[in-house]
């Protein structure tokens, strides 16, 4: 499902982002001018990660934020993606006492809350495998994340 749902027009490669919400407010703009979300979008998903933050520690020396909203402010389903040149910090998922330095987020734009649960679960399964971590960070061109992803 993922592979289906990423945007290749909102995927970014080692994007020099500022903080979490610079690569957030980037990944939302590629979404919204493809038409799968509505403007609102960006400021709901920030919202949402103050208060339910999505910031994952991996078992290697990248970690992960699969930030998200409601399905109100969503028009069409899709993923954005960005891989960072350098972390920006995310609050931990679990403790959001702790900060997490990021580098792989996953911005969802999901329509059905029933498929927020599975797509966390699938961005989850592939967070688990450093391999995977690993060349998308090394990864060059969208078409080598898509490849990554669709296996």
């Amino acid at each position: 499902m993922l592979a289906e749902l990423l945007e290749p027009d909102a995927i970014l490669l080692h994007y020099p982002a500022q903080d979490a919400e610079d690569v957030v407010r980037q990944l939302s703009q590629k979404l919204f001018a493809k038409g799968y979300v509505h403007e609102s979008f960006a400021d709901a998903a920030l919202h949402r990660e103050a208060e339910l933050p999505t910031g994952l520690v991996l078992d290697g020396k990248v970690n992960a934020a699969i930030p998200h909203t409601d399905v109100d402010h969503v028009i069409r389903p899709a993923v954005a993606l960005a891989t960072l040149s350098k972390p920006v910090i995310f609050r931990h998922m679990i403790d959001p006492t702790e900060e997490v330095p990021v580098q792989i987020v996953f911005l969802l734009a999901l329509d059905q809350p029933k498929s927020q649960v599975a797509m966390l679960q699938e961005v989850a399964s592939i967070l688990q495998d450093a391999v995977i971590i690993e060349r998308m960070m090394e990864a060059d061109s969208v078409s080598d994340i898509i490849a990554l992803l669709q296996r």
